[in-house]
């Protein structure tokens, strides 16, 4: 007798792929971040602060967390809220002809230990500057410095000592700091012309003073000059 015949089983249904990794659901944000993305957002940062559109204290916790960041997923909420740079300007039309903010250069440091220190008279400031006294007194005078940048940041600890700030009253003086048992002021200005210099003096003094104000009379003569060509004057 001849056997039933047996009933044909249907193919096995192909294999399902195994799922992506999360990182391949968002390849941008996962990749990792490089020395250069980092110091492009913090040039956004910077130019958002000289605009005013950030506070020292907001900027530094936002310069912080960008050299923390490993991806690009990190860095780009720091600045989602900031406008992007526009191209450079190019040098005939850069009134105050700033030099390339390169921030390989190392920062000025001005030391007082039982001493005093003093940078005053024609040079040429940095991007940044720290200045430390303890039991000692660091002046800094900017009326008659030449700013190679827009923005330069100054970085005052004051220790049983004072640090002090002068700069000409035509240019932007902002700062953040605290005082512990001392005092620390900054008698922020704002300069009449948008793409005057901007000096950012941050810190704080223990049982000691820092404190950054315009001198009285004192101006940037090229800056003085251009204002009156722009008045009419």
């Amino acid at each position: 007798m001849d056997l039933e015949k047996q009933p044909q089983q249907p193919p096995a249904a192909p294999a399902e792929p195994a799922a992506a990794p999360p990182a391949a659901a968002d390849p941008a944000g996962s990749l990792r971040a490089s020395d250069a993305d980092r110091d492009r957002v913090a040039d956004i940062l910077r130019e958002a602060l000289a605009e005013g559109r950030l506070d020292a204290e907001e900027h530094g916790e936002r310069i912080d967390a960008v050299y923390r960041a490993k991806t690009m997923g990190e860095l780009e909420p720091l600045v989602r809220d900031l406008p992007r740079p526009t191209a450079a300007r190019r040098p005939a039309e850069d009134p105050y002809a700033y030099g390339p903010d390169d921030p390989a250069v190392p920062a000025d440091n001005l030391v007082a230990v039982f001493s005093s220190t003093t940078r005053k008279g024609r040079w040429r400031v940095g991007r940044r500057t720290n200045a430390f006294a303890v039991f000692g007194n660091v002046e800094i005078d900017l009326t008659e410095a030449i700013f190679a940048q827009r923005l330069t940041t100054i970085n005052a600890t004051s220790i049983f000592g004072s640090v002090e700030v002068r700069v000409p009253e035509n240019i932007t003086l902002r700062g953040n700091g605290t005082g512990v048992l001392g005092n620390f002021e900054v008698r922020t200005l704002e300069a009449p012309d948008p793409e005057a210099p901007v000096v950012v003096v941050n810190g704080y003094a223990v049982l000691g003073h820092v404190e950054a104000r315009p001198k009285r009379g004192k101006f940037i003569a090229d800056l003085q000059d251009r204002l009156r060509k722009h008045l009419g004057h």
